[in-house]
């Protein structure tokens, strides 16, 4: 073999291995893609969760908020009924002291 095909066939087996290695990197690089369009999926689906998790979160909030200032309502009223029933017997005891 003379020194030209010798240089041919080392160019040749050159070419194949970048050819080979082209094909590997391209590959990978489509599995990278693919990983990449599940994860923004993965994310959009998580933030869509997130979304609605927040506004039922708030919703609940919302309700609890009213479920308290009910309750605060009635206990204020109890405690207004009693403040009166007080003062009248302060009253009472203030009339027959005279």
């Amino acid at each position: 073999m003379n020194p030209n095909e010798k240089a041919l066939t080392t160019f040749e087996t050159r070419v194949r291995q970048l050819i080979l290695r082209f094909q590997e990197l391209k590959k990978e690089n489509d599995d990278l893609y693919a990983l990449v369009e599940k994860n923004e999926q993965d994310i959009k689906a998580l933030q869509a969760r997130l979304t609605q998790a927040d506004n039922d979160y708030q919703s609940l909030k919302m309700a609890k908020m009213m479920e308290i200032t009910d309750g605060d309502l009635e206990g204020a009223k109890a405690r207004v009924a009693k403040m009166i029933r007080e003062v009248n017997k302060c009253i009472a005891i203030l009339s027959d002291e005279q």
